[in-house]
């Protein structure tokens, strides 16, 4: 059984990050192309708190539920 599942079809299996997505996430948010709806890449620092935001609202979706 797989942790901090949140959705699970056929095709598409969703679950929570977590801390051990920082490094695949710094790929894809330190892309220019990638980012450029949000103004531009994200250096180390910014996916960091990016990452820690969307842990900490897990956090908190769980704390009213």
């Amino acid at each position: 059984m797989v942790e901090n599942r949140i959705l699970e079809t056929e095709s598409l299996y969703l679950r929570e990050m977590n801390q051990a997505d920082l490094n695949s996430l710094c790929e894809i948010m330190q892309d220019e192309d990638t980012m450029y709806a949000y103004e531009g890449a994200f250096n180390d620092n910014e996916v960091q708190e990016w990452l820690d935001r969307q842990i900490s609202c897990y956090a908190f979706i769980e704390s009213i539920f």
